[in-house]
C-alpha cells in the first residue's frame, strides 16, 4: 500500500533547505556555539593552551642562545687569526647544554599538548555523535519525510569528523603561532629595532593577502560541505534502491544526477582547495622579499659594528620564525572556515524542532485496555492540505477492525496518528477515554504491536531479530512466536537455524520470509493493540492462509487494526471502516457492506474482475 506522504523528497537541497551556493553562513555565531560546546572540555583545553604557549616560549629563546654560541665561536676564530687567543670551547659547551635543555623541555611540553588534545578531540567527536544520535530519537517523523537520510548520515560522519580533526590540528597551532609571533617580535626588538621595522613591513601585505583570500574562500568551503551531503544522500538512496533502479533501467538517469551533484561538489571543492593552496606560495613570496631586505641591512650594520655576527644569525632565524606563524595562521583561517561550515550543519541539526515533550506526569500504560475512540480527527502533513477530515469511530476493546479504501485514502495515516508518529491537527484520539497525548510516547508505543508493509530487520541472528519485539523474551518464547507466525519450519531448514545471521539488508532471505519474521517479532511483544499494515502483501496465498490463522489466534481478545488491499483477507473482521479522501464513507461487516452494494462492494468486486467483467 502506498503511504500518504507530504510530497516527494527534495533533491539538490540540504537538510536546512538551502539551495546550492546559498550563503547562509554565520561564522561568528557558529564559532560562539562551538566555543560554548567546548566548555565541558575546558580543563583539557586550558592545559593544551598552557603547554603550547610554554613550549613555544622555550623554543623562542633557542636562536638567541645559539647566536651567543656563534658569536663565541666567531670571536675565538678571530682571536686565533690575530694571535690574541683561542676558541672558548667550555663556554660554547655550556651554552649548547642550555640550548639542549630548552629544546628538550619544549619537546616534552609539545608531547603533553598533543596527547591531551587528542583526548579532547576524541571526546568532542564522541559527544557530538552521541548528541546527534539522541537528537534523532527526539525528531518528528516529518523531518525524515522531507530530508534524505544521506544528509543526516553526512552530518554524523563527515561534518563531525571535519570539526574534530580541524580543531585537533588548529586549536593548539593558533596559540603556538600567536605566542611565536609575539615572542619573536620581542626578541627581534631586543636585537635591532631598525631591522625589526623592516621585518614588520611584511605584516600589512600579509594581512591584505589573508583577508582577501579568506573572504573569497569562505563560501566555497560551505558549498563543499553542502554538496558533499547532497552526493552522500543520492548515493545512499540509489544504493538502497539499486534493485528498483536496475529493474526500471534508471541507471542512466541516476548517473546523470550523480554527475550533476558530483560536478557541483568538484567545482566547490576545487575552488576552496585552490584558495587554500595559493595562500602558502603568496605568503612565502612576501616573506622572501622581507628576508632579502633583512640580509642587506644586517650586513651593513655588522660592518658598522652595530650588531654581532651571532645576532645577525639569530635575527635571520627569527625572521623565518616570524613569517612562518603568519603563513600558518593564514592556512588555519582557511581551515577554520571549513570547520565553521561543518559545525554550522551539525548545530543546525541539533537545533531542529523536536517532537512536543511528553507530559510531566504521564498516565500509566496499564490504563489501556483496548478501547479506541477517534473523535472528530483532522490532520494534514502540511497545514494547507488536509488529509483526514472529521474522522470519527468508536472501537470497543477486543474488536478486529479492518480499514480499507483506495490508495491515498488515509488508511496508513490513521495508524501513524494512533502511534503518535504525528499528532492530530484537530480533534483527539482516545484510548480508554484518555487522550493519547496524556501518555509518554514510549509507554504508548509499548502497548502496540505493529507489522508494516515495509519490513525492517537488522544485521544479527534470526533469534535476536525476533527477540527485538521484547528484549527480555526467552529462547523458548521466541521459538513459540516463530511457530505461531508459521516461520519455525523455514528457520529450521537453514544450516544454522535460529543462529543464522541476516546480512545488512536481510537479502539472504526472501521478502515473504522477512515478513514472517516481523510478524513473529510482533507476536513475541505480546501487545494490547495490534496493527497490521498490509502484513501479508509479500507472501503467497498458501502462506497467507497460514498467517491468517496465526493472526486470528493472536488477535483474539485484543483490539486490532488491519489495513489490507486484498479484501478477501478481512472477511472475518468485526468491523470494516471504508475510507475515501480522508473520510469514513461506510461501516459494517463484510456481509453487510456487500448487501449495501456501495463503495465497498465496488472495491471488492473490482478485485475479481477480468477484462472488465466480474467473475
Amino acid at each position: 500500500m502506498a503511504q500518504t506522504r507530504p510530497g516527494p523528497r527534495p533533491h539538490g537541497r540540504g537538510a536546512a533547505g538551502m539551495m546550492p551556493g546559498e550563503k547562509a553562513k554565520d561564522f561568528k555565531g557558529t564559532m560562539k556555539k562551538l566555543i560554548a560546546y567546548l566548555g565541558k572540555f575546558l580543563p583539557g583545553i586550558v592545559l593544551v593552551l598552557v603547554c603550547a604557549a610554554a613550549s613555544t616560549v622555550f623554543s623562542i629563546f633557542g636562536p638567541k642562545i645559539l647566536g651567543q654560541a656563534t658569536t663565541k665561536l666567531f670571536e675565538g676564530v678571530v682571536a686565533m687569526l690575530t694571535g690574541t687567543g683561542g676558541i672558548d670551547f667550555a663556554a660554547i659547551g655550556q651554552i649548547l647544554l642550555w640550548l639542549a635543555a630548552l629544546y628538550c623541555a619544549s619537546a616534552l611540553l609539545t608531547y603533553v599538548q598533543a596527547w591531551v588534545m587528542a583526548g579532547v578531540a576524541t571526546s568532542l567527536s564522541y559527544n557530538m555523535r552521541r548528541d546527534i544520535s539522541r537528537k534523532i530519537d527526539r525528531m518528528p517523523l516529518a523531518y525524515f519525510d522531507r530530508v534524505q537520510s544521506g544528509e543526516v548520515l553526512s552530518r554524523i560522519t563527515n561534518d563531525v569528523d571535519t570539526v574534530t580533526q580541524t580543531l585537533n590540528q588548529s586549536l593548539s597551532q593558533i596559540v603556538t603561532n600567536v605566542t611565536m609571533m609575539v615572542g619573536v617580535l620581542c626578541m627581534m626588538l631586543s636585537i635591532s629595532p631598525l631591522m625589526t621595522l623592516v621585518a614588520l613591513c611584511i605584516l600589512p601585505v600579509s594581512v591584505i593577502i589573508v583577508t582577501n583570500v579568506v573572504k573569497r574562500s569562505q563560501p566555497f568551503f560551505q558549498r563543499q560541505q553542502d554538496y558533499l551531503g547532497h552526493v552522500n544522500g543520492h548515493v545512499e538512496e540509489m544504493y538502497g534502491g539499486h534493485t528498483i533502479v536496475t529493474a526500471f533501467n534508471g541507471q542512466e538517469k541516476s548517473i546523470e544526477e550523480f554527475d550533476r551533484l558530483n560536478g557541483q561538489l568538484y567545482a566547490a571543492a576545487w575552488k576552496s582547495q585552490f584558495f587554500g593552496g595559493i595562500m602558502q606560495p603568496l605568503m612565502n613570496f612576501v616573506g622572501n622579499l622581507g628576508y632579502v631586505g633583512i640580509c642587506v641591512l644586517g650586513g651593513f650594520l655588522s660592518l658598522n659594528g652595530t650588531i654581532t655576527v651571532g645576532d645577525i644569525q639569530a635575527f635571520i632565524q627569527y625572521v623565518r620564525n616570524f613569517t612562518q606563524p603568519i603563513n600558518q595562521i593564514a592556512n588555519i583561517s582557511n581551515v577554520l572556515q571549513q570547520t565553521a561550515a561543518a559545525a554550522e550543519r551539525v548545530f543546525e541539526f541539533l537545533e531542529e524542532e523536536e517532537e512536543p515533550a511528553d507530559p510531566e506526569s504521564p498516565l500509566s500504560p496499564e490504563l489501556i485496555r483496548g478501547e479506541v475512540d477517534f473523535a472528530h480527527v483532522h490532520f494534514g502533513y502540511v497545514p494547507e492540505k488536509t488529509i483526514i477530515n472529521d474522522f470519527c469511530a468508536i472501537i470497543p476493546p477486543g474488536t478486529q477492525v479492518a480499514i480499507v479504501g483506495p490508495t491515498g485514502a488515509g488508511k496508513t495515516t490513521m495508524v501513524k496518528l494512533l502511534m503518535r508518529f504525528y499528532d492530530v491537527s484537530g480533534g483527539a484520539i482516545l484510548l480508554d477515554k484518555y487522550d493519547v497525548r496524556q501518555f509518554a510516547r514510549n509507554d504508548l508505543r509499548d502497548t502496540f504491536g505493529m507489522v508494516l508493509q515495509d519490513t525492517w530487520l537488522y544485521n544479527d541472528t534470526i533469534m535476536e531479530n525476533i527477540r527485538y519485539g521484547r528484549l527480555s523474551a526467552t529462547d523458548e518464547e521466541v521459538i513459540a512466536a516463530a511457530k505461531a507466525a508459521q516461520v519455525d519450519h523455514f528457520v529450521r531448514t537453514l544450516p544454522q537455524g535460529y543462529q543464522t545471521v541476516l546480512n545488512e539488508d536481510a537479502t539472504n532471505i526472501s521478502q515473504g520470509q522477512k515478513q514472517l519474521l516481523t510478524i513473529a517479532r510482533t507476536i513475541v511483544s505480546d501487545p494490547r493493540i495490534l496493527i497490521f499494515d498490509e502484513a501479508t502483501s509479500s507472501v503467497d496465498t498458501r502462506t497467507e492462509l497460514a498467517i491468517q490463522k496465526a493472526m486470528d489466534a493472536l488477535t483474539a481478545g485484543r483490539t486490532s487494526f488491519i489495513i489490507a488491499h486484498r479484501l478477501s483477507t478481512i472477511k472475518n473482521a468485526d468491523l470494516i471502516l471504508v475510507m475515501r479522501d480522508g473520510d469514513i464513507v461506510e461501516t459494517g461487516t463484510h456481509t453487510q457492506l456487500l448487501e449495501k452494494g456501495g463503495f465497498y462492494a465496488e472495491l471488492y468486486n473490482s478485485q475479481f474482475a477480468d477484462t472488465g467483467e466480474a467473475v
